[in-house]
């Protein structure tokens, strides 16, 4: 029998080039409306910014926004939205904007503290309309009911999941991801192609998310090397942004597993980007969980374009082998001593990791401390044997 799911999918979402113009349209009823902006993109919806203020509404605009936002920026950001209380909180960027946005949007009233809410359904509620839209073809937080926050103090990221940060309205317009330059466009490439893999492999794989994690490897698989080398083609971008999107329904029904609790400490200590840390350790948690998941891998070896092989462990064999080469063609460094990552801090990024179950429980494969130390080990000097 199968399990029922819940998609837990934002109310209305706007898909294709051209779709900032309806972020007009979803806020007719609104008064104080405060934006938190990606700086790069803000010329471009400065348009739309400025028609919404002509019909008399107070808008407050903000890019403050760092890359795998610590605890201190949120408490920074709050302060001006307090005092501005608005009636609706717009997040137009990347995966640290959208979730700050997010995060906005349900603390700034003062009912609740950040460190209140990390976890799982701590948050009380949300009383103003939230907006995103995205930026970047990655972390899919504009349909996820997840945000992530950096605690500088322990050295890992920390998760907030609850419904009520999914937001009410998610624009996808491709055309604000023409000029992300080349690196970031592979590795949040690589980021959202990690979502859909780790969705699909998942101890909690569902049929109806397994539908949007196949069809999200296909679109990435052929579109990511298109959109790095020629940013401006815009049915790369498009495709792009749809695998993402793809790889954001999957994030909370069935969410990732042991690529993104091994992330955590590369970002949490070391500042090295999601995308990055998930892209290096990508195959080599393949690897680990090879055993669980042959027949998967094969499958997402055929979502991937390549050929029928002698058997079914052959071909996830090159599903792995090929994860890898993409990453390879897109420039990403393949081990963490290219990120100058030291070898005697795996001991100490082994242990962080473990304390993310909320993520390793997903994983098809049990980790263990020493098989996290090994994965690691090996990530270290890019080695996939």
């Amino acid at each position: 029998m199968i399990d029922t799911i819940s998609l837990n999918s934002p109310g209305t979402v706007e898909f294709g080039l051209g779709k900032i113009e309806t972020l007009q349209e979803h806020l007719t009823h609104n008064q104080r409306v405060f934006f938190l902006v990606d700086h790069p993109v803000l010329e471009m919806v400065n348009p739309v910014i400025r028609s919404i203020q002509s019909r008399g509404v107070a808008v407050e605009v903000s890019t403050e926004v760092v890359p795998e936002p610590p605890f201190e920026s949120l408490e920074a950001l709050l302060l001006p939205v307090r005092t501005f209380n608005p009636d609706a909180v717009v997040g137009i960027g990347g995966g640290s904007t959208m979730d700050l946005a997010k995060l906005v949007a349900v603390l700034f009233n003062g009912e609740q503290r950040t460190e209140d809410i990390i976890g799982i359904g701590n948050v009380k509620g949300r009383n103003v309309k939230l907006i995103t839209a995205s930026t970047t073809s990655g972390t899919g937080s504009e349909v996820t009911p997840i945000a992530v926050l950096t605690d500088a103090k322990a050295g890992l990221k920390k998760g907030v999941v609850s419904k009520h940060i999914i937001p009410d309205v998610t624009i996808v317009d491709p055309e604000l991801s023409v000029g992300m330059p080349p690196f970031l466009t592979a590795v949040t490439g690589m980021d959202a192609m990690t979502h859909c893999i780790e969705a699909y492999t998942n101890r909690f794989a569902h049929p109806v998310i397994d539908m949007f994690a196949l069809e999200g490897i296909k679109l990435i698989s052929r579109s990511l090397e298109n959109a790095v080398a020629h940013g401006k083609d815009r049915e790369a971008r498009a495709e792009m942004a749809l695998g993402s999107l793809y790889g954001g329904f999957c994030l909370g029904p069935v969410n990732t597993a042991a690529v993104h609790a091994l992330a955590y400490p590369l970002g949490g200590v070391f500042k090295i980007s999601h995308g990055v840390s998930n892209s290096v350790l990508l195959p080599f948690v393949m690897n680990f969980n090879f055993p669980s998941c042959i027949k998967r891998y094969a499958e997402i070896g055929r979502s991937m374009g390549l050929e029928n092989q002698a058997s079914e462990e052959s071909l996830a064999r090159s599903a792995i082998n090929e994860i890898r080469k993409l990453s390879d063609r897109c420039n990403i460094p393949g081990s963490l001593k290219a990120l100058d990552v030291p070898e005697g801090a795996i001991p100490e990024m082994a242990l962080a990791a473990m304390q993310v179950q909320r993520l390793l429980q997903n994983n098809p494969r049990e980790v263990s401390i020493e098989d996290a130390t090994t994965i690691y080990e090996k990530a270290y000097n890019g080695l996939m044997g």
